[in-house]
């Protein structure tokens, strides 16, 4: 099969980040052509006059479009892309030279009809964003589900970084309208069709997340808030360790509690936990700040994603309306 790639990178009011993704596209060390459909979601910051700076070193379509989230966006340009292999990439992503390249090469030898691959801290990113970066991806806090080679389960494909071949694509209809948590939807169901995924490891993106303390809070209770949502949607993928942020949290106040009471042993097992992390990022890290800031990250992803999955599986639980009436704020009205 000769696969045609088409990068589909949708844009909200990110010009600067598009320019940068852009840009390490153009010095891709594929030498086959490449499409790159860059849709613009309803932007206030138009990205128009980026894009077309790289109109003559790139095949590139500029699609402008009313506001209706992400995933209609991604959906609206894998419908009018040429290619018969989509990469879906976020605009604040920054691309190694070898990543196409390598894309192809793993697709050749066991070619599945959607992957994923890991982000990673780029050297420049600031302490707060390799912090952020190490509470996401690490296999002690989310299981290397971003694109860790030892992850726990099945591999799950992240739209920030992942490929899903047309015919996967016309198969499940493309993302839904919920967001965040339109990624897992669209792999259960790209399961269900009987599609296969895998990580390709060296397929990794430098993924800059430009976010303070605050909007990581919000980020990962919204993460949080959807989970019991595609647990309701797929039975099949609800997993106990979807509780541990808030069990970990529930935990951590009784372990205090016991402190309290003249019972240590709980409170030094979370102590024993936070000191393996922070061996663990200074390792990964190198660098002594970063590695004490990722304790801050663990604890607001935590607390961020237990709070939000604790507080929607019970409303859930005891309500008879459907989510998109429980929780409209999770949802974005398609065009």
């Amino acid at each position: 099969m000769d696969l045609f790639f088409s990068f589909i990178v949708p844009v909200y009011n990110r010009p600067n980040e598009i320019d940068e993704l852009l840009e390490s596209l153009s010095v891709q060390d594929y030498d086959k052509s490449f499409e790159v459909v860059v849709v613009e979601d309803g932007s206030l910051e138009s990205s128009e006059d980026v894009v077309k700076k790289y109109g003559d070193g790139l095949s590139i379509t500029y699609l402008k479009k009313k506001n209706s989230g992400p995933g209609d966006s991604r959906n609206y340009g894998m419908n009018r892309a040429h290619g018969n292999y989509f990469i879906v990439l976020d605009s604040d992503c920054i691309i190694p030279s070898h990543y196409l390249s390598v894309v192809e090469q793993s697709l050749k030898n066991n070619y599945v009809d959607c992957f994923g691959g890991p982000d990673a801290a780029h050297p420049t990113f600031t302490p707060v964003q390799k912090a952020i970066n190490y509470a996401m991806t690490s296999i002690l806090t989310t299981g290397g589900i971003r694109g860790n080679k030892r992850a726990v389960g099945k591999f799950q494909p992240r739209s920030f970084n992942m490929g899903i071949s047309r015919a996967a694509f016309e198969k499940t209809l493309g993302y839904g309208n919920i967001h965040p948590g339109e990624d897992p939807d669209l792999i259960f169901r790209i399961w269900e069709a009987g599609y296969d995924t895998k990580l390709i490891q060296d397929a990794f993106v430098y993924h800059k997340r430009r976010i303070d303390w605050n909007k990581f809070y919000t980020q990962v209770k919204k993460f949080g808030m959807v989970r019991p949502v595609l647990n309701h949607w797929h039975p099949n993928s609800a997993k106990i360790t979807y509780w541990f942020p808030t069990l970990f949290c529930l935990g951590f106040v009784g372990a205090v509690a016991m402190w309290a009471l003249g019972v240590f042993w709980p409170f030094a097992i979370y102590v024993l936990y936070f000191g393996l992390l922070f061996v663990h990022s200074l390792v990964v890290n190198k660098n002594f700040k970063v590695a004490m800031l990722s304790l801050i990250a663990v604890v607001i992803q935590f607390a961020g994603y237990g709070y939000g999955f604790l507080k929607n599986s019970m409303l859930i639980a005891i309500s008879n309306k459907k989510p998109e009436e429980l929780f409209p704020k999770l949802f974005f009205k398609t065009l």
